[in-house]
């Protein structure tokens, strides 16, 4: 008797760690499923975008562009910064001289950035975007740009979209 419970008590143990076994497997294969799934990103924007523009009574007066980043800067980081200053000088030349964009580089690090950085809530690089307003600020930081990184033309046309939208364009 007491070799038959043995038995009992093993195949059990290995059911159990079978179940569980599946279990984990399972919940591993639908977390990869959804690491693997990109957005789309002309949905995402565009709805993004709509949201804006729905909830902006009025256009900017002005854009303020800040990139945000620390003096050790990665690959990707100095990619947003590329792009977004190619986007806004090849897209926007009378705003940049009429003042109504503005478009500038922030080291976080420096102790002359400090309030600006604490204004924003920038920590680490960031891109941010702030919609002025009848003199009142708008501040949005924008981390879409970095899942388009990688597509040159997405990122511009994203950028190029989001402003002109702030703008009533």
């Amino acid at each position: 008797m007491p070799n038959e419970q043995k038995i009992s008590n093993g195949v059990n143990k290995k059911i159990i760690i079978g179940i569980i076994t599946l279990i984990l497997l399972g919940m591993v294969m639908i977390i990869a499923k959804n690491n693997n799934q990109q957005p789309n990103l002309n949905v995402t924007n565009k709805t993004a975008n709509k949201t804006q523009e729905q909830n902006a009574k009025k256009p900017a007066d002005k854009l303020e562009v800040l990139l945000f980043y620390s003096t050790q800067r990665c690959i990707s980081c100095i990619t947003i910064g590329k792009f977004a200053s190619e986007t806004i000088n090849e897209y926007f030349q009378s705003e940049l001289r009429d003042g109504k964009i503005k478009f500038r580089e922030i080291n976080i690090d420096l102790p002359e950035n400090k309030d600006l950085a604490h204004k924003f809530q920038a920590s680490g690089s960031s891109l941010f975007i702030n919609a002025i307003t009848d003199g009142k600020d708008s501040i949005n930081q924008d981390t879409n740009v970095w899942r388009l990184i990688s597509n040159e033309n997405q990122f511009k046309n994203y950028l190029k979209d989001k402003l002109n939208n702030l703008l009533g364009k």
